[in-house]
């Protein structure tokens, strides 16, 4: 089912007029600012950016080497404003301003249907849109990011001959000398010359903005909807600001206009403005709170020379954004204001069908918004001085108040110059809505609405489409190293490192290039983790030693001698961070950190009494015989345990108070630190703060130990180049050290006196170019058996052959892009040593003796399926468990994922444990940390220039080497940081896959800059002309995310909604019953809530086109059946079965450059497949089908899909997995 706007009729009739009684838990109607009244804004400091931008052009500093042409004749969510005297129509169409004259809505226009050829009026690389006239009609306002690549306010002339006038393509301004200047310019420009001022001026002058004149001066909040003070003087617009999501909240800003005539102009100073309207506080915030709200106000017009009228999301009333929102109950107010009084009156109340993108007639009598109504988008008119509501025409389309709007939950429109009709886009066209009024003086429909027929010639400059290119053979072949270790520790000189490898224990001699040496262990099979060095002693290591059935054991390591001792005493339970204090004796003090329960082993099983414990231990001496050490005295002492942001010290000396508490001595705090480290001997500290490592001295308990230039505390020296992670002190405190990829950096704190005068100086990056020609960099080295090698002597030891043959079988090999050619009906698939050995018909080529045949009945056969956006969470677990989601993801067919938002560290491990054969899985690809734009002191970057843009990547690459290949931007709000992070990934062979986040214009964006996919559905659900050929002859790709869709009711509801999820015997055997049961009950919401079905059309267009759009689960729950709930979703907007299985596979093995290696079933690429039963025809039946697998194979490996038993090599072994349900 599809819910297109384009099918409702134009003449649809408006209702009976009506006043709307408010409903019961409407807001006041009229309040008052009190006296005592205290702005909630009025102490809010903004941390962000942190450091100011290096200039950029985002037109000339980045190369657009392709021009790409068309003509359209409709458009999506086309913002508009009409000339005030002549009735001109501007509007902006995919990043540039176009002009209608007021003749293409003449009566005859209108009656012939004519189409009219817009004028363009703005053109070139910035992104330009909401255009508004002045009240004179003398100046066009404008949203731009021109020059830095930040959204802001700009107005230029509009010339009194209108639309011919303005036209940059006229005849008189594109000479022929002109045009061969123009592709000589952009040559010299794609090639990287320089622009120079006379080539600077011609290309303003060809793109229409030669005498435009900035308003605004935002470099990280961004600015929107300008709308013009009955002045002229001023304009009122929506100013973003982010929160630590990247969810933007709008305030209503006065900016003062330029003068257009003034021989000079001075400079528009930075976040100038006055701020009119604040963010609402929710009840029981305080202003210390302010940063955190995400909802604010938008749309904001002037009614008189201090009165405004705006709208507002009134439903998140808690501060928070909330997704898959009611529109029927409505989301959106709009509320009335007079700045002078401070007096708000509620307009139009949100309930029901919400109310909002107000625009006030000429006349000030009439308020014109957008509703929902029913299955229908109503544009309706309040009369202000009677009350009187009429919705006057249903053709409109669904608007986006659903969602975050930076775009406008609808497109921008207006009154004629008359008062006589609505100019107005919907459903891909500009619609002319004729007005009358009634006998109450009313303004109602006048008669019937018809299409303002256009045609546009588009002329964008496109970059190349961003790529990487990697052979997967290459990472499974032979032995592979690890580039990622975390749980670092350092003996007490800090000249010998412990630390975990992927489930296993090392150590590694600071300064050494001889390979880490593997901690001596029991049980060499079993995962160890969080190893320290024994107080004073640097041949003792205490680490863990995890069980999937046990959980948590410890064992002491003699690294001298290879003696192991295993502690004893300890109940059952999830421990980690041991540490054994220091002295002379052999009786030490054992400490040690039980948490509950966790994602992959579960809330069942030893959860209780959680925090610190200590116990008594007698460390083994020569004379020791024994292979158990007892722990004696097991206690949980009561102290609160704080990971990131303070340091304390607990003397267990002084003993408990009455209540069983220890008194706890901060010695540090952070502030927004993700790690903290104190050292008693420097009285300094170390943190991780905005991804790099620095370090303070003179510390104590009121230091706010941050980065912020401007906030530093004095003396903080930044020690890392790229970052780091893992941050330690040596045993004397005088060493510290840190982990950045297999790269361990130390640095004895006392050479940072070389750099004193350098750290003083240097208030931005803290003396770091001094700094780090102090460090102890060593190279560790660690590799494991690859999951090919594992798989050939597995082969050898449990197999007659290294040959598996599925015969008899109806073969999609994917190889082509087309079903007639990809189908092989009764065909054999070989494979050998982890590879696709040879495919054809059954005797093509003989089965080599010994080899193992499985006969498929017709059974089909296809590529192993490529989650190209996944997500799940147990990476973050403290403790090396066998993974349940691993495990269902492959049951399910999956067999590869990327995952554009994890730990870079933490990430890489994980996908280290599945290639080293501690746990079963898919192979896994991911982003690491997404950049992000959002005020997140964890996540946040600012890439003020091109080193930060280095850092950045090279913190994510150095994790995962050559499977590190992608990053995501996450709604970086400058696209000169996009952009200098574009120019470092083609350095780094890294794709970029942006979070699309809901703006509609950055989407844009990102698909001329070349970004290699936009993760998430174009928010605008219904896509038309202007946007479908520019997203299909970039070469970016779409991920879209059906299951959770913008714009609507998320697809993943109608899953839970329609199938039986907890009762599931597949998911019930591979997944966590608490998640199944948390899905039990669901709301049953109206196909016209879900935007889905748009979306899904509007992708399967593309697809038809030639887009690449790739299927991604976004890890929902539950996971593994929702990848083929996604499958299902992109089928009902009109692809094949076979067009679904292609952006499974090879579309998504393309795209991510793995193609050389996945995608398809073809000889000599990894044996990735997946095995349905027969009497299943993939290609024809109900596509709900495909999640019924009969066999998954991964790199040779086979497993029965329906248990994970393997059937090949190691046949009946299955994996332990922990005792994640309680049944």
């Amino acid at each position: 089912m599809v819910l297109d706007t384009k099918q409702l009729s134009p003449s649809a009739k408006g209702e009976l007029p009506f006043t709307a009684p408010p409903p019961h838990h409407a807001p006041p109607r009229r309040t008052r600012l009190r006296p005592d009244y205290d702005d909630p804004a009025s102490d809010f400091k903004d941390d962000f950016p942190l450091r100011p931008q290096d200039p950029w052009d985002i037109s000339t500093d980045f190369p657009y080497p392709r021009t790409l042409t068309y003509d359209v004749e409709e458009g999506t969510w086309l913002r508009l404003d009409v000339h005030p005297i002549s009735g001109d129509i501007v509007f902006d169409m995919v990043g540039d301003i176009y002009c209608l004259p007021a003749s293409s809505y003449s009566e005859a226009s209108l009656m012939n249907g004519i189409k009219t050829q817009a004028i363009p009026v703005l053109t070139g690389v910035p992104h330009d849109s909401d255009p508004s006239f002045s009240p004179e009609g003398d100046r066009l306002a404008f949203r731009s990011d021109a020059g830095l690549g930040v959204d802001n306010i700009w107005v230029m002339p509009w010339a009194a001959g209108g639309c011919s006038a303005m036209d940059v393509r006229s005849p008189s301004a594109m000479t022929a000398e002109a045009v061969a200047l123009k592709d000589y310019d952009a040559d010299l420009l794609a090639q990287g010359v320089k622009e120079t001022e006379d080539r600077r001026l011609r290309r303003l002058s060809l793109e229409g903005r030669l005498s435009a004149l900035r308003v605004t001066n935002e470099t990280y909040h961004w600015v929107s909807d300008a709308r013009w003070h009955p002045s002229g003087t001023k304009v009122i617009a929506t100013k973003w600001y982010v929160s630590e999501r990247s969810i933007g909240a709008g305030e209503g800003w006065e900016y003062g206009i330029p003068s257009l005539n003034a021989a000079t102009q001075p400079l528009v100073e930075e976040n100038a403005g006055k701020r009119l309207v604040s963010r609402v506080l929710p009840l029981g915030w305080t202003k210390a709170d302010y940063a955190d709200q995400q909802i604010g106000h938008e749309q904001f017009s002037w009614s008189a020379d201090d009165a405004i009228v705006y709208s507002r999301n009134v439903r998140d009333d808690e501060g928070t954004f909330q997704y898959s929102k009611d529109v029927h109950k409505g989301i959106y107010t709009i509320f009335a204001r007079n700045l002078t009084s401070g007096e708000e009156e509620v307009l139009v109340d949100a309930f029901p069908g919400g109310a909002s993108r107000p625009v006030l007639s000429r006349d000030g009598r009439t308020l014109a918004f957008v509703r929902r109504v029913r299955d229908k988008e109503a544009l309706v008119l309040r009369d202000l001085q009677t009350g009187t509501i009429h919705h006057v025409w249903h053709g409109l389309t669904y608007d986006l108040s659903t969602i975050y709007a930076p775009m406008g939950t609808y497109p921008a429109f207006s009154f004629d110059p008359s008062d006589e009709a609505i100019i107005i886009w919907a459903a891909g066209q500009i619609y002319h809505i004729p007005l009358s009024t009634n006998a109450h003086g009313e303004r109602v429909l006048g008669g019937t609405p018809q299409p303002v027929g256009f045609r546009a010639h588009i002329e964008l400059k496109l970059a190349e489409t961003t790529k990487a290119t990697t052979d997967v053979r290459e990472l499974e072949e032979g032995e592979q190293r690890l580039h990622a270790f975390i749980q670092l520790r350092l003996d007490e000189s800090g000249r010998k490192a412990a630390f975990q490898a992927a489930g296993v224990t090392y150590t590694q001699t600071v300064g050494s290039n001889t390979p880490a040496e593997r901690v001596p262990v029991a049980y060499p099979g079993a995962a160890y983790y969080s190893p320290s060095f024994v107080g004073g002693d640097s041949q003792l290591i205490i680490h863990g030693r995890w069980s999937d059935t046990y959980f948590s054991s410890f064992e002491i390591a003699d690294v001298s001698t290879g003696d192991v001792y295993e502690l004893t005493g300890l109940p059952m339970g999830r421990y980690f961070s041991p540490v054994i204090s220091g002295g002379e004796g052999a009786t030490r003090t054992i400490a040690f950190v039980k948490t509950g329960g966790d994602v992959l082993t579960g809330n069942s099983v030893a959860t209780a009494h959680t925090g610190l414990w200590i116990g008594e231990i007698t460390l083994p001496s020569d004379a020791t015989s024994s292979h158990t050490i007892a722990v004696t005295n097991v206690r949980k002492i009561g102290t609160t345990i704080r990971s990131s942001d303070r340091a304390f010290a607990v003397d267990l000396a002084i003993g408990a108070d009455e209540w069983g508490r220890y008194t706890e001595e901060i010695l540090a705090t952070g502030h927004s630190t993700d790690e903290l480290v104190f050292s008693s001997s420097t009285q300094g500290a170390a943190i991780v703060n905005f991804l790099q490592v620095y370090y303070t001295p003179n510390v104590n308990a009121s230091t706010n130990l941050w980065s912020k230039p401007g906030n530093a505390p004095a003396g903080l020296a930044r020690l890392s180049l790229d970052g780091g992670h893992d941050v330690v002190v040596s045993g004397d405190g005088n060493v510290f050290g840190w982990f950045l990829g297999p790269y361990l950096h130390t640095i004895p704190i006392a050479r940072l006196s070389a750099c004193a005068q350098d750290i003083k100086e240097d208030t931005q990056t803290f003396g770091v170019e001094c700094v780090t020609k102090l460090l102890d960099v060593t190279e560790v080295t660690v590799r494991y058996e690859s999951e090919v090698t594992r798989l050939r002597r597995e082969a050898r030891a449990f197999a007659d052959a290294g040959v598996v043959a599925f015969v008899n079988a109806t073969i999609l090999t994917m190889e082509h892009g087309d079903i007639d050619q990809d189908l092989i009906n009764g065909g054999t698939v070989l494979l050998r040593d982890g590879l696709i050995d040879a495919v054809g018909r059954d005797g093509e080529f003989p089965i080599p003796k010994g080899a193992l045949i499985v006969q498929t009945d017709g059974g089909y056969i296809i590529p192993g399926f490529i989650d190209a956006h996944a997500h799940w969470t147990g990476t973050l677990d403290k403790y090396p468990a066998t993974s349940w989601e691993m495990e269902t993801f492959l049951a399910y067919g999956v067999t590869t994922m990327h995952n554009p938002s994890l730990d870079n560290s933490l990430g890489f491990v994980e996908r280290a444990r599945v290639e080293s054969g501690l746990m079963v899985g898919p192979r896994i690809f991911h982003t690491g940390r997404i950049i992000y734009g959002a005020s997140s002191y964890s996540n946040h970057v600012d890439i003020a220039n091109a080193q930060e843009a280095k850092e950045a990547l090279t913190r994510i690459k150095v994790e995962g080497g050559p499977a590190s290949w992608s990053y995501k931007n996450y709604n970086l709000p400058v696209r000169a940081s996009r952009q200098r992070l574009l120019l470092q990934a083609r350095k780094m062979n890294m794709a970029c896959l942006p979070e699309g986040g809901m703006n509609f214009d950055w989407d844009q964006a990102y698909i001329v800059d070349g970004m290699t996919t936009v993760e998430h559905n174009i928010p605008v659900s219904i896509l038309y002309d202007d946007i479908i050929t520019l997203f299909v002859m970039s070469g970016t790709a779409s991920t879209p995310t059906h299951i959770v869709d913008y714009g609507g009711v998320m697809g993943e509801q109608l899953l839970w909604a329609s199938e039986d999820i907890p009762n599931d015997p597949k998911l019930r055997r591979f997944t966590r019953h608490d998640i199944l049961e948390g899905l039990s009950e669901s709301t049953s919401r109206p196909a016209n809530s879900m935007a889905v079905f748009n979306v899904s059309s509007s992708v399967a267009e593309m697809v038809h086109r030639g887009l690449s759009a790739l299927v991604g689960a976004h890890g929902e729950v539950p996971i593994g059946l929702m990848y083929h709930h996604e499958m299902s979703l992109a089928k009902a907007g009109g692809l094949s079965n076979y067009e679904v299985i292609r952006a499974a596979t090879s579309d998504a093995a393309a795209t991510f450059g793995l193609d050389m290696s996945l995608g398809s079933v073809s000889v000599g690429k990894l044996a990735d497949l997946v095995i349905y039963p027969s009497g299943f025809d993939l290609a024809n039946d109900d596509i709900h089908q495909t999640r019924d697998l009969r066999f998954v194979v991964r790199g040779g490996r086979v497993w029965d899909a329906r248990t994970m038993t393997e059937v090949w090599p190691v046949k009946g072994r299955k994996q332990v997995l922990p005792p994640f349900n309680a049944e």
